[in-house]
C-alpha cells in the first residue's frame, strides 16, 4: 500500500474531501435508487439491464457481467435469479463452454429499460448533472479517474 505524506492521520481538509465524497456517493446512490422504486427496479437491476441493453445481442457471459458490474459471480447469480422471476432476463448455455452461462435481456427486460432510462437519466440530471457546472464535471472526471483506473488495477480488471 502507497504511503501517503502523512502516515497516522488525515489533515483536516483531508478528512472534509473524503467524507464529503463518502456522503454524496451514498445520498446519489441511495437517491437514485429511491427514483427507480416506482418501476420495482433496484439500482443494481438498473445497471445489469443497462449493460446487457449495450451488449451484442443484448446478451453477457455472467462472469462479464459479474466484472462490469463489480460484484462477485454468487452475487450476480442471486441478483439474475430475482430478475429472471421478474421475467426481466434469461439464462442460457454457452454452446463453447458447457460450464458457462449468458445472461440475456428479454423483451420485457428491453420495454423496461426503454421506459425506465428516460426517467434514470432525467434524476441523474436533477441531482448530479445539472448541479455541477460543466468545468467542475470535468475537474471531477479528471480527480476521480486515476483513483478507478488504480482500483480496478487493484481488482484486476482493467
Amino acid at each position: 500500500m502507497a504511503k501517503g505524506k502523512n502516515d497516522d492521520w488525515l489533515t483536516d481538509d483531508e478528512q472534509r474531501a473524503w467524507r464529503t465524497y463518502l456522503d454524496v456517493g451514498t445520498l446519489l446512490i441511495n437517491q437514485l435508487g429511491r427514483d427507480l422504486e416506482p418501476f420495482d427496479l433496484t439500482i443494481n437491476d438498473y445497471e445489469i439491464l443497462v449493460n446487457l441493453s449495450e451488449s451484442p445481442e443484448h446478451r453477457m457471459r455472467m462472469s462479464d457481467l459479474a466484472r462490469a458490474t463489480l460484484q462477485s459471480k454468487s452475487r450476480l447469480s442471486h441478483q439474475i435469479s430475482r430478475m429472471e422471476t421478474a421475467g426481466l432476463v434469461r439464462r442460457e448455455n454457452c454452446e463453447s463452454d458447457r460450464r458457462g452461462l449468458f445472461a440475456v435481456l428479454t423483451e420485457h427486460g428491453w420495454e423496461t429499460m426503454r421506459k425506465v432510462a428516460p426517467h434514470h437519466v432525467a434524476a441523474v440530471r436533477e441531482h448530479f448533472i445539472d448541479l455541477l457546472p460543466a468545468e467542475d464535471q470535468e475537474a471531477l472526471r479528471s480527480a476521480l479517474t486515476p483513483i478507478a483506473e488504480h482500483l480496478r488495477a487493484e481488482r484486476g480488471t482493467i
